[in-house]
């Protein structure tokens, strides 16, 4: 079986934000007692169809926000249309790491992410309500929350992906607010240990996941994503794994998105012709 490949190289209240077929919502989060702000890019012939469609959540980076992929990559509306998918951008606070937080209660963005957001999707929007038609990505800390969430939600989503993912949270302890979410290193020492992505992988999700994981060859994240990949080799976790010529920055993005949705528009093709 082949399980890698290297490559080196509610509430509505602005309803056409963006674009023509682009919503911007303020989704309740009962978990945080406040609304979450979150870009639904949907494909073209959306309105009119009467087909369900698949979504796939997109995380942003330390310090964005839920506008970044929809201001820096214009060409994502094509990539919904041409994919026929919706893509929902979900704000993640500045330095959430997407977790819910053990020493902050007003910090669940684990539980946003993973369960009121697609609950509030799946009633507003023509989804496929169930872990077939859901996939989660997303880039940097954005990326380490995708595999985080695919990993320990795996009957939410049936793939996650990580573009120039931060993942091993242990080593990032100054200057991106990891110690803000968890707490003490000492303290919180499991938290910082068992919530890294480096780590959280060995504890397989009950459900298979279609992952795929890629990094620029001159980004400074690098050996956390080969370190990621060497051990999901040694566990057998089956994964597609990248490195093409880049660094950390919107230009990478940019085009390692293409790839992103390509792989998983072919993996909702499959789940869901399995599925019939």
């Amino acid at each position: 079986m082949k399980f890698w490949t290297i490559v080196i190289v509610g509430f509505i209240f602005s309803v056409r934000a963006f674009g023509a077929q682009t919503d911007t919502l303020a989704v309740p989060s009962a978990s945080m007692k406040k609304k979450i702000p979150t870009v639904i890019v949907l494909p073209e012939g959306y309105a009119a169809s009467k087909q369900s469609f698949p979504v796939i959540y997109l995380l942003h980076g330390a310090g964005g926000n839920y506008r970044n992929w929809i201001t820096r990559v214009p060409h994502i509306q094509q990539l919904a249309d041409n994919n026929q998918v919706i893509i929902v951008c979900p704000d993640g606070a500045v330095t959430s790491w997407y977790f819910d937080s053990p020493i902050d209660s007003s910090v669940r963005y684990e539980t946003f992410v993973a369960k009121e957001l697609p609950a509030y999707i799946d009633q507003q929007y023509k989804t496929i309500p169930n872990r077939n038609g859901r996939v989660i990505t997303g880039l940097s800390m954005g990326g380490h929350g995708s595999l985080f969430l695919g990993f320990r939600h795996s009957n939410t989503f049936s793939g996650a992906g990580s573009m120039s993912g931060a993942l091993h949270v242990t080593v990032i302890r100054q200057g991106y607010g990891v110690e803000k979410i968890l707490g003490d290193t000492a303290v919180n020492r499991k938290y910082w240990n068992d919530w890294s992505v480096l780590n959280a992988i060995e504890q397989k999700p009950t459900d298979s996941l279609s992952i795929i994981i890629d990094c620029g060859v001159e980004d400074r994240v690098l050996p956390m994503n080969r370190a990621v990949h060497e051990k999901m080799q040694k566990l057998n976790i089956a994964h597609e794994y990248t490195e093409r010529p880049g660094n950390h920055d919107w230009k990478y993005w940019s085009n390692a998105i293409d790839y992103q949705v390509h792989y998983f528009s072919k993996h909702f093709k499959r789940m869901l012709k399995t599925n019939k």
